[in-house]
């Protein structure tokens, strides 16, 4: 899912010309990185930082699913300004923790090129069906789990979590 894993022919500067392209006309582009049985897939925005903003991650969800949480959060963020480390979120059947990235240059290699060290991020660490979180035994993930990329922060009161309805897909 990666643009130069699909298309070998596009040079790192070709793909930052299309993140940029997508930036100016959608306020944010999405990257997304291919896992396999070791690694877990990464799916992050490009582009809220130049609205003050933290970019958005997703760990251990495929391309397609990742993508369409974070761009929900993403408008989300975009429209009230506000997601706090240590939040909790929910969105349908999703409940979610907002995680600070510790070191996001090292994960959002594409946003890095963007922002350099003005680069934040918070990952949406995401429970298993069962409300498991991958801190907690049982946790249930793909093969390559759910890697967290950061400490978490102190929780916020669950009770006033902000809520979003994902759009059902056929």
């Amino acid at each position: 899912m990666c643009a130069m894993c699909d298309r070998p022919d596009l040079t790192p500067d070709d793909v930052l010309a299309d993140v940029r392209a997508r930036i100016s006309h959608d306020l944010f582009a999405m990257v997304s990185v291919q896992g396999s049985r070791c690694t877990a897939e990464l799916s992050y925005t490009v582009g809220l930082t130049e609205h003050g903003l933290p970019e958005l991650v997703v760990t251990g969800q495929r391309a397609e699913t990742a993508t369409r949480l974070v761009r929900l959060w993403a408008g989300y963020l975009l429209d009230e300004n506000v997601v706090l480390a240590g939040e909790v979120l929910r969105s349908g059947p999703w409940l979610m923790e907002a995680v600070p990235v510790t070191r996001p240059r090292q994960h959002l290699l594409v946003a890095d090129r963007f922002y350099g060290d003005r680069l934040r991020a918070l990952q949406l660490v995401w429970a298993d069906g069962r409300g498991r979180w991958p801190w907690e035994p049982g946790h249930r993930a793909r093969s390559a789990g759910q890697p967290v990329l950061g400490d978490r922060a102190p929780h916020y009161c669950q009770d006033h979590a902000p809520r979003l309805d994902v759009p059902r897909h056929p």
